[in-house]
């Protein structure tokens, strides 16, 4: 094996989070390399965010377009994939080549290294047959993967992940989805709305399960009404693939489809990155890291792998605090009081800071109340389409909001000036004491404010 090469900072892993970390630091002066075994710009624009929201964005155009009677005269539309799958290849992932993000990186000074990193020592990564020490440090921006469930013939047949769905050149005619969670709904409902028989196979009682209970069964109503079967309480205990079609054998009978989607969730990979010679323990299913993404002495970790919510937008955040400390130019520290997080189904739904269930579970002192999208005034004005709620989340004792929920047209407005309530600890009193934009779906705020109880 060569010399050890020489440089200040190794990035493992050129996703969302450690690309702004690469590019940040080579921008700043520092010699960066940047190790990533698959496509420069991660999972978010060639398999994740990006071409799904292309596939959503365009079944919510058809959705659309059908709900045209009644409200602005009359309507008919044919879905047609090729065109989605067309924007995919040319406009989203450049058929799923990376240059352009390649280019960025080293066109700021940075060295790419294509290959599997792994920490071999403290300050040392291996990758490519070559060994990296690094003077600076060491950033772990690996990111998740699809996990596969242990469920019995499932790795023997050819199932589909995120990253084979989004590829597809047509629609298959019946689609079987495991995991009613963020992907599985939202790749559903699309495919659904481009004619495909759909059915979403949930283990636990609700779909979109990590979020409010009312929301996951708002969307259950949905889905149901819009023609899409969903199976809640049904684990999966057998799959089977006959060369046409699969099988998914449930406690209460069997499915068959054409097609079948693993959605059941992320893992990390931290035995084969080598955390343990960092001291760090390679069973975790995220690395821990302080408020400044430090995760051990001279390694900072940004995104999935920090456990902190498998979002593009939180990896950014991450990345900018972890450049900051890098460089020795402080700053706030990073704060997950208001994480927001959004679900692109129709209805959206979007949420910020703890569930109720959270709230309590950390002991406070707890109230919600709830209003109902279609019972305000924006809802009656928005007709077709309508189905939305808010839920608020407060500490009583406080007086203040910890988390909320906001499914519904117009939403992501909602969302936002509810997550800075969160975050920025606005008392409920202050927050009824304002006058709020686009009022017919913002008061719906104030109704719900009215409702909670904090004596």
């Amino acid at each position: 094996m060569d010399e050890p090469v020489q440089t200040d900072v190794v990035v493992i892993g050129m996703g969302p989070g450690g690309e702004y970390v690469a590019g940040a630091l080579a921008d700043a002066g520092l010699d960066v390399t940047g190790v990533e075994d698959r496509l420069v710009g991660g999972e978010c624009p060639y398999y994740g965010c990006v071409p799904s929201k292309m596939m959503i964005r365009a079944a919510n155009l058809i959705a659309e377009t059908r709900r045209v009677p009644g409200i602005a005269g009359t309507s008919t539309v044919t879905p047609d994939w090729s065109p989605v799958a067309l924007r995919i290849r040319e406009e989203a992932t450049d058929y799923w080549d990376d240059k352009v993000a390649a280019d960025r990186f080293t066109g700021k000074g940075g060295h790419l290294v294509r290959g599997f990193g792994r920490i071999t020592a403290p300050g040392e990564v291996t990758a490519d047959g070559r060994v990296f020490r690094a003077r600076r440090g060491i950033v772990i921006g690996t990111g998740t993967e699809p996990a596969i469930p242990p469920v019995d013939g499932l790795r023997a047949t050819p199932y589909w992940t995120n990253r084979d769905i989004v590829q597809v050149e047509r629609v298959p005619r019946s689609l079987v989805v495991l995991g009613g969670g963020v992907i599985g709904a939202e790749l559903a409902q699309a495919f659904a709305r481009f004619g495909t028989e759909v059915t979403v196979v949930e283990a636990l009682p609700r779909l979109l399960p990590l979020e409010e209970p009312e929301a996951g069964e708002l969307i259950g109503r949905v889905f149901t009404a819009e023609g899409v079967t969903v199976r809640v309480n049904s684990p999966a205990e057998r799959v089977d693939h006959d060369g046409a079609r699969f099988t998914v054998r449930l406690g209460g009978g069997a499915l068959t489809a054409e097609r079948l989607l693993v959605a059941a969730g992320r893992k990390t990979g931290l035995a084969a990155l080598g955390v343990a010679a960092i001291g760090l323990d390679p069973e975790a299913s995220a690395i821990p890291t302080d408020e400044w993404l430090r995760a051990a002495d001279g390694v900072w970790a940004v995104g999935d792998v920090t456990g902190h919510g498998a979002f593009t937008h939180m990896a950014m955040y991450q990345a900018g605090i972890a450049v900051r400390d890098i460089l020795g130019a402080g700053g706030e520290p990073a704060d997950y009081r208001a994480v927001p997080r959004v679900t692109f189904t129709d209805p959206e739904v979007g949420s910020v800071g703890k569930t109720e269930e959270q709230a309590r579970a950390a002991g406070l002192r707890v109230r919600t109340a709830t209003t109902q999208v279609p019972d305000s005034a924006r809802g009656w004005i928005h007709k077709a389409g309508n189905d939305g709620l808010i839920k608020l989340v407060a500490d009583a004792d406080r007086s203040v909001l910890v988390g909320a929920t906001s499914a519904g047209p117009c939403g992501g407005e909602v969302l936002g000036a509810l997550q800075v309530a969160v975050r920025a600890q606005v008392p409920v009193a202050t927050l009824l004491n304002m006058p709020y934009a686009y009022p017919t779906f913002n008061l719906a705020i104030k109704d719900a404010l009215h409702k909670l109880d904090l004596s």
